[in-house]
């Protein structure tokens, strides 16, 4: 699957249906070594995304777990602390 095509899908977590946001408008970590997509970083974003809070959701590839035609599925594990 090339770049382009993942390019404006919504982002959404299979455990609470929660939309956190659009490939696009998201950064990726890409491995120097091979090119493959390490990490999606998603901004917190608020006033409709035209404001970034500073915070951001770092999503690892190994917890995406299905890329459809319109949206990604991921699976974030609860955090402990």
């Amino acid at each position: 699957m090339r770049l382009s095509e993942l390019s404006g899908k919504e982002i959404v977590d299979v455990k609470n249906a929660a939309r956190l946001g659009v490939l696009g408008q998201t950064d990726l970590e890409i491995s120097e070594k091979d090119g493959q997509i390490k990490t999606l970083l998603i901004p917190s974003l608020k006033w409709f995304g035209l404001k970034r809070t500073g915070g951001e959701l770092r999503v690892p590839w190994s917890q995406i777990k299905k890329i459809g035609s319109d949206m990604i599925i991921i699976d974030i594990p609860e955090n402990d602390e």
